[in-house]
Formats: C-alpha cells, structure tokens, sequence
C-alpha cells in the first residue's frame, strides 16, 4: 500500500493544566493510504511537533509504499537522517515517535491484527500496573498495589513532606506494595542521599528523575550510593542512540523511555535491546497506555506499565475510545486490529 496523506493535529485539550502541556502536550498523527486504510500515533511536542510533521515530515512520507515492519524501520532511519540538522533529541523525535506508532497501527490494521503481534510473541497477560498520583486511597480501593507519588523539592521543609507521603502510601497499601517516587529533576544529589536515609523505613523502590537527564555522572555516583533504592529515569532521553550513552554511563537502574517521546515502538526495542546487553530492567514511561502496552506484552519490557488515573472524580479528555483500564491492578491490551483505539473526533475540533 501506498501512503497519501500524513498529517498532525494538536487536540482541543479542555483539563491540561497550565505549564508548559498548555502548548506542548500530545499530538495526533493520522497516515492515510491508497487502499483506505488508515494509522494513528500519538506523540509529543505538542504545536511546534505538529509543524515538523506538516511542513517536512509528510512531504518525505506521501507516496511510499508501506507493507511491513521493515519498511516501519526504514522509514523511521529515513526520518532521523533527515532530521539531524535540527532534532537529534527532543521535538523531532517526539514528532518522529507520532508518526512512528501510526505505521504500527497501519500496517497492524492491514494485517487484521493488534500490533503486539506483530512486535513478537505475547509473553505477558494481566500486566500489573503502578498508579502515578495523589489519591492514594482511590487508587488502594480501585485494587493497586504499587504506587508512584510526586516529590518537588523547594526547601528543607520538604524532608518532612516526603516522609508524611510515603508513610502514608505505605500505611495505605501495605508492606507489600511497591512505592516509588518522582522528583521530577528537583532534587540534587545531597537532597536524594539524605532522603535515601529519612526515607529507608519506608522501602521505597525507587526514585525517578532526581537529576536531570544531561548529569549522567551525578546519577552514576548517586545510584551506588542509595541502594537498595533504586534509581530510575529515561523517559527525557531519545533513541536507541540516547540510550546507549545511558548504558555506558551506568546512571540508572531501571530505564523509562517514553514510547510516544523517545520515537516510538521502533526506538523502544532497539532500547530494549541495548538494556538486555547491559541487564538493565525497562519500564516504559505511560506504559499502561496502549502504546507502550503493546511493547510490554510481547517483548522483554519488565511486568510493570504506569497509569495515571487521577483523582476521583477530576474530569480527564477521553482522548481515545476503546482504551484499555486497569482493573484490580491489572491491565492488558485487547485484541483489535493495530492498537484497539479510536479517536475522540470531538477534541480534533
């Protein structure tokens, strides 16, 4: 088949909260065919993501055949050679990563089968989820057992903030539950050893993004020394190219590429098989979204897949009909062709 049209929309997004998500959140991405047949992606970069589609990657696109993962692979090498003068990382992969899954789920649809099928064989089913939060008692009531919360870091203060968080997560869920915590690039290293010891009778699993991403050597000498806390990040790093400056690093214990940021299911096992060579655990960064779910189910990705459910209650966008949700802790793909999902035309407007 051949593709006749490709393009990129920013959705009319009504509960993103202002920062920079205002302008530079999700994208949608649509590749239309000569036989009818049409892909959707979703990837990151928000408005200006949308203008590298639009403006250069669809006029790369637009009549080329396309039959198989390893015209999806070409295609994604193609695109990253054509992008280098301005988007190694970031924008240009993100965007790259949208058109990426909409190959996925085209040449899935062509086939009539999901895309986990195609990735390789399905070696997970129910696959236990970890909610990403503050209502932790919804989250212990809806079934969860493992819970990520977040942590800014302001001022001394928030030693004490952290401790009443995760005394609580863990009263709530019990001993047995996994509980982890994002910094979201707030700590430093000081702030992340000193939690790693007012934090110890908590059991924390791990903490994610204490650094940024560019101070590789900081998270190296921290890792060794937080133990057995892990140290987890990834999902700010792009390509399989990224990722293996992140092994050689040795800064993290547990990678968190963002399937629809890092550029997409063909960057994702190249990633995957990097980490395997390194024995580096991977967990997708949203994996409980069906684009990293897919990957989940059928590759060497560990047995856990983020969701974030909010609050009970908060009005979310419905983005994509048909989307699987965790039940009891537990969530896994269905079985429709390409990813399953439809979109929400309503939020196209």
């Amino acid at each position: 088949m051949k593709i006749t049209s490709v393009k990129a929309v920013y959705p009319s997004y009504k509960n993103v909260a202002p920062s920079w998500r205002t302008h530079f959140w999700q994208i949608i991405v649509k590749v239309e065919t000569d036989i009818g047949l049409e892909g959707y992606g979703y990837g990151g970069g928000g408005r200006a993501s949308v203008e590298v589609v639009n403006k250069h990657f669809s006029e790369i696109l637009c009549k080329k055949e396309i039959n198989d993962t390893r015209d999806i692979a070409a295609i994604w090498d193609q695109l990253y050679q054509e992008c280098l003068p301005y988007g190694r990382k970031g924008i240009a992969i993100m965007a790259l990563s949208g058109i990426d899954l909409a190959l996925w789920d085209l040449v899935a649809k062509s086939e009539k089968s999901p895309v986990y099928k195609l990735i390789g064989t399905r070696s997970k089913q129910g696959v236990r989820t970890y909610a990403t939060g503050t209502d932790i008692e919804w989250y212990a009531d809806s079934g969860f057992t493992a819970h990520k919360f977040p942590h800014h870091w302001k001022d001394k203060s928030d030693y004490q903030k952290a401790i009443n968080s995760a005394e609580k997560a863990r009263s709530t869920l019990g001993e047995e539950a996994l509980i982890m915590i994002d910094t979201y690039m707030s700590w430093n290293q000081d702030v992340t050893l000193e939690m790693s010891k007012i934090l110890s009778p908590y059991n924390i699993h791990w903490f994610e993004d204490v650094l940024t991403p560019d101070d590789l050597v900081g998270q190296a000498n921290i890792r060794t020394k937080v133990k057995p806390t892990l140290i987890a990040g990834g999902e700010h790093e792009f390509t399989h190219y990224g990722f293996m400056e992140l092994a050689r690093s040795a800064a993290l214990d547990i990678w968190q590429p963002d399937i629809t940021w890092c550029g997409g299911i063909t960057a994702g096992l190249r990633i995957i098989e990097i980490a395997k060579t390194f024995g580096i655990p991977v967990i997708p960064h949203r994996g409980g979204e069906v684009w990293g779910l897919h990957l989940i189910v059928s590759s060497d990705c560990q047995d856990l897949a983020e969701v974030l459910p909010g609050t009970k209650g908060a009005p979310k966008d419905e983005l994509w009909a048909g989307e699987p949700q965790a039940e009891d802790g537990y969530i896994e793909p269905n079985d429709q062709p390409g990813f399953g999902v439809n979109i929400n035309e309503s939020l196209l407007s």
